[in-house]
């Protein structure tokens, strides 16, 4: 059965796109595979923003013209009838081609851009009613009193119940934090509002970023140079949280910057220019969101400062328009949650977390958890797991943006958050140290316009740790040649001193190698956490989340060349890790032969380490050598392993080599739009993991949650005797 819900209002202005966003996230970890639809979308020549955020933050697998039926154009050629049923067909067609293949859709209902209300209105309500769908309202509460609200409520309710719609819910969104617990009160007595929910106004949802302020101005970039540009932390996707226009002195005008405002001043005020720009990066002022130069009057002296000043940070642009207009143009500016603003994504799904009481919302939606496991469902899961393990971790590279972009949704709870809602909001996911210069890292934060509550940052140079640090260090390797001075040298390196944080119990995990290699990031813990008892090598994992499942991949990072026992300590370790995030493990020596159909050296080491594995480990379901489909498809287990456990079901796949698995990993990857988590280091006596070069925020916040995991993990069986592995002593 699939569930839809069709999310609509019956005005623009309602925020209706944040909560689209809440009720895609809830859906999208409770209901399995989602679809999301739009009947109609403003044009076909510009892409629509909410078919972007979606698609692009839930992977779907459908594609963009799969995600809607009609344009705003198909709805003004309307004459007659006739043609009326002809939209509404080619609405049906689209939607049942979606769902055929999805758990639930999410169905976003018109946006009131150019039709009239009541043409748009009656337009959704049709719809809601052709495809049987439940129906969310949104109702608007910006500059209206609370019995404001509340007769809009009616007025929109009465329309549905009036043409049979079935109402699931409703919310009242934008709504004056003053009059919410009225609202609240009262929205919960009215017949027919299904589940009512009230979310307050959070402004910066509705304000524009710096380069929706550009777009909307026609303006010129000088800084920085070129654009907007893609990543996370551009400057130009800072949102402005109010503007500010600058007419007066300089000492005057710095004493009323607030964070994020927009300063607008004429481009030949050469004073308030510099001014700004060297308060901003000072960091003892408010973080400016961006400068706004009118009149066309930046004369190539001013295009140089303001080039001088390029490390600040400070989107600058420029207009022709006088300052009066420009004013006047950027305060109607509405911004909007877009798939390039993730800070807004974050606020907005806490901001429905909070106030939506989403275990009543499924009740009355019927929806059950699936037996699948979606990826989406896998991330939010870690981060509640993470949440509850209440652990301490370091990241030694606290300098780079993704580190702080990531440090603060872990210090607010992530984008994930429990199915209670309320009861998960605000709670770190875990505690963090940064490592590095703390003025830089401050003022970098500043920068960004992050909040990075309870965060601590050490200094490696200056910490009063140093030398405690480096005289155990010392100890540890003097055997090797290590001498006091190298061993205060060495410990002076943020990867050395996060893993010694580690070692001496001062955090426990730590994470590195968005900037640094992988063999500088773990040959740290090699020298001094080393491995765990009963395992003689470190090998490392990739948790692949497939589009209904979560496979476990090893090793893909770490041993080139395993030899039988090797692989078959890869094969203990990887079950174990695949046991600490709830998957079974059913373990798969791979080869390129299938049981007793091949010979040769390739195949008889894998034939080797299965039978090792077996003999330390006979409670695990190991079968080898397999071949990869006998392994995972179960036509293919039929045939050529009929009577295996393991065949065509397996979860745990070792490979033979480094080339084999980092490879085949890669090609799932891209091929199969799989999210890759990891590499997972297993076998150390403590956490310590990977990150790749060129990691996202996301992949950040996994790898970090997989950490104190791993670290509950291992306290948890640090008390249970683990028997050695045979030769290792």
């Amino acid at each position: 059965m699939t569930h839809s819900v069709y999310v609509t209002a019956m005005e623009p202005g309602t925020g209706k796109s944040a909560v689209v966003l809440g009720l895609t996230e809830l859906l999208s970890r409770r209901a399995g595979r989602i679809g999301f639809f739009r009947p109609l979308i403003v044009s076909d020549q510009v892409p629509d923003p909410d078919i972007e955020l979606i698609r692009g933050r839930y992977q779907l697998a459908q594609t963009y013209s799969q995600s809607y039926a009609a344009t705003s154009a198909d709805l003004h050629t309307l004459s007659n009838h006739d043609q009326y049923d002809v939209l509404f067909k080619r609405i049906l067609a689209g939607y049942r081609e979606l769902a055929a293949g999805v758990d639930a859709v999410i169905i976003d209902g018109t946006d009131f851009t150019e039709a009239s209300r009541a043409v748009e209105a009656d337009l959704n309500i049709d719809i809601a009613n052709h495809l049987d769908c439940a129906v969310m309202l949104v109702v608007g509460g910006r500059g209206r009193s609370a019995e404001a609200v509340l007769d809009a409520v009616r007025l929109a309710l009465a329309t549905l119940v009036e043409r049979g719609c079935t109402v699931l819910g409703t919310v009242c969104n934008r709504v004056d934090p003053a009059v919410a617990d009225q609202v609240r009160r009262q929205l919960a007595q009215l017949e027919g509002a299904g589940c009512g929910f009230v979310l307050p106004e959070l402004p910066m949802l509705a304000a524009p970023t710096v380069a929706e302020v550009a777009t909307a101005l026609s303006a010129r970039y000088l800084q920085p140079a070129g654009g907007a540009a893609g990543q996370d932390s551009s400057p130009v996707r800072r949102e402005v949280s109010r503007v500010i226009v600058g007419a007066m002195s300089l000492p005057s005008f710095l004493e009323r910057v607030e964070q994020d405002d927009l300063l607008i001043t004429p481009g030949d005020r050469a004073d308030l220019i510099a001014g700004c720009l060297a308060a901003h990066l000072s960091g003892t002022y408010p973080s400016i969101a961006g400068l706004v130069l009118t009149g066309g009057l930046v004369s190539e002296p001013i295009r140089r400062l303001i080039d001088g000043f390029g490390g600040a940070g400070v989107p600058v642009i420029e207009v022709d328009l006088d300052t009066y207009s420009t004013t006047t143009a950027v305060s109607g500016i509405r911004g909007a949650i877009t798939a390039g603003s993730p800070r807004k994504i974050e606020a907005a799904l806490r901001l429905f977390a909070e106030h939506v009481d989403v275990d009543a919302l499924l009740k009355r939606m019927a929806v059950n958890r699936p037996a699948r496991i979606t990826p989406l469902m896998f991330e939010h899961d870690l981060g509640e797991r993470a949440r509850a393990a209440h652990r301490h971790i370091v990241l030694p590279e606290g300098e780079d943006d993704r580190i702080l972009l990531a440090a603060e949704q872990l210090l607010h709870g992530g984008s994930r958050h429990g199915d209670n809602g309320r009861r998960a909001e605000g709670k770190p996911i875990v505690q963090l140290t940064l490592l590095g210069a703390e003025a830089r890292i401050r003022a970098r934060a500043v920068a960004l316009g992050l909040d990075l509550p309870g965060l601590r940052i050490v200094d490696p140079e200056t910490s009063p740790w140093l030398a405690e640090f480096a005289e155990t260090y010392y100890q540890l390797r003097k055997h090797k040649g290590m001498t006091p001075e190298l061993a205060r040298e060495t410990m002076i390196d943020a990867s050395y001193f996060g893993t010694m944080m580690v070692h001496r119990g001062l955090a426990d995990g730590m994470v590195s190698g968005a900037l640094h290699t992988t063999a500088h990031t773990i040959r740290p813990a090699f020298e001094f956490i080393r491995t765990a008892p009963g395992i003689s090598v470190v090998s490392s994992v990739f948790l692949m989340c497939l589009a209904d499942r979560v496979l476990v991949y090893g090793d893909c990072a770490v041993l080139p060349n395993p030899d039988a026992g090797q692989l078959a300590e890869v094969a203990i370790s990887a079950a174990a890790t695949a046991t600490m995030f709830g998957i079974e493990p059913r373990i798969a020596m791979l080869s390129y032969s299938t049981g007793q159909s091949g010979a040769g050296a390739d195949v008889d080491r894998v034939r080797e380490a299965t039978a090792l594995a077996r003999a330390r480990r006979p409670d695990l379901l190991i079968e080898g050598p397999i071949q990869y489909d006998a392994a995972i498809d179960p036509e293919v287990a039929r045939t050529k392993m009929p009577d295996s456990a393991v065949a065509g079901r397996a979860t745990v796949f070792v490979f033979p080599d480094l080339n084999t698995g980092n490879n085949t990993y890669k090609a799932v990857q891209r091929s199969a739009n799989a999210v890759a988590i990891g590499p997972v280091l297993q076998g150390l006596a403590k956490p310590v993991n990977d990150l790749s070069r060129g990691a996202r925020v996301a992949d950040i916040v996994n790898t970090v949650a997989i950490t104190a995991i791993q670290a509950a993990a291992m306290e948890a069986a640090a008390a249970v005797p683990v028997p050695l592995l045979g030769g290792v002593s």
